[in-house]
């Protein structure tokens, strides 16, 4: 889909080489993550949409995953069609911007939200009585929608930079941008990389540094809950610190690198090669996340799991409590997400 991303950016000296493995590496991974994720996320949005009413902060910050993981999933069938057919793109240009946004939306908006959850757990562990009213739902939508324009705001460039050209008798559609718009492409992929991924990143260690360094005190200078919160708040950070090291640091690192040996030593054809090499096959690790963000959803609710599968059971067999004072608590419970 992007031979001429592998061209220099400059005129002279461009490198070209084959990259057969991404006809069968990309559309099976992209496969798997379709069928998981859309499988996964939609059970998670059905479950909370027909099960857990009032939702708490956390849950409010996972549904957001929730349904930027599947805009992004529903764009998966057109790049598994594009790359199983040798890198030709048959849907206009309207998509390839289109999917190539959502993709970026994806990866940064939940790189914000799980930074917005991070925060929402220190300030429930560190500060619990001074930070009582901000933790009120109402403030989290606040939060998520501010992640939100955030995310559309920084990525309004890929709509411009994204773009398809025919090449080699096919139309391609760019990862990046076309080789004439890279020097400027560059420095625009270094500040949101900074902004989307550094940042949030510094902010979710130093949130979970002092996690653990009070979550370290003895157990009876906590109070009566203290073990549930201890629980609650490892789990979490086991979780989230599992999902940026296995989806999204790898990939930031091979992009950077992939970028800045293409803008600053274009003619080193195999350094090329290689660092693109590294960064295609780390591009689906940001779509796993995809399938990934449901099970944090599911493994924060504990022992509410049981609940949960013994309430669709009913649900299946048609048994609806009539009155409504048996189901009401369960669902308050199950909605209880670590907040």
């Amino acid at each position: 889909m992007e031979k001429l991303d592998l061209n220099a950016s400059k005129e002279k000296g461009a490198c070209h080489f084959s990259e057969r493995y991404k006809q069968v590496y990309l559309p099976l991974t992209y496969s798997l993550i379709f069928i998981l994720g859309l499988a996964l996320n939609g059970a998670v949005l059905w479950l909370s949409c027909c099960q857990t009413k009032p939702w708490s902060c956390a849950t409010i910050y996972l549904m957001n995953l929730m349904v930027a993981d599947l805009l992004y999933i529903l764009s998966l069938p057109f790049l598994i069609i594009t790359y199983a057919v040798g890198d030709t793109w048959f849907f206009g240009e309207a998509l390839c911007k289109l999917v190539r946004f959502l993709f970026y939306t994806n990866l940064y908006s939940s790189i914000l939200l799980l930074t917005c959850i991070s925060v929402h757990r220190f300030l429930g562990v560190c500060h619990p009585l001074s930070s009582l009213s901000y933790q009120s739902r109402r403030h989290a939508w606040q939060a998520a929608a501010a992640a939100w324009i955030l995310v559309v705001l920084q990525l309004l460039p890929t709509l411009v930079f994204s773009n398809t050209a025919y090449v080699n008798g096919r139309v391609i559609c760019y990862d990046t941008t076309s080789p004439k718009n890279f020097d400027h492409f560059f420095p625009y992929s270094m500040v949101l990389t900074l902004s989307g991924f550094v940042f949030p990143s510094l902010i979710i260690l130093v949130c979970y540094s002092l996690m653990l360094r009070s979550l370290t005190y003895p157990a009876d200078t906590l109070p009566k809950t203290g073990d549930m919160v201890r629980s609650k708040s490892i789990r979490t950070i086991l979780l989230v610190c599992s999902l940026f090291a296995l989806c999204f640091v790898p990939f930031h690192i091979a992009r950077c690198f992939f970028l800045v040996i293409r803008f600053w030593n274009p003619q080193d054809c195999q350094l090329l090669s290689t660092a693109s090499m590294v960064y295609k096959i780390c591009r689906p690790l940001v779509s796993m996340s995809s399938c990934l963000n449901p099970i944090l959803y599911f493994l924060s609710r504990g022992n509410n799991r049981a609940q949960l599968l013994q309430k669709l059971r009913q649900n299946k067999e048609g048994e609806h409590p009539t009155g409504g004072v048996q189901g009401a608590p369960k669902a308050r419970q199950i909605s209880a997400l670590p907040g």
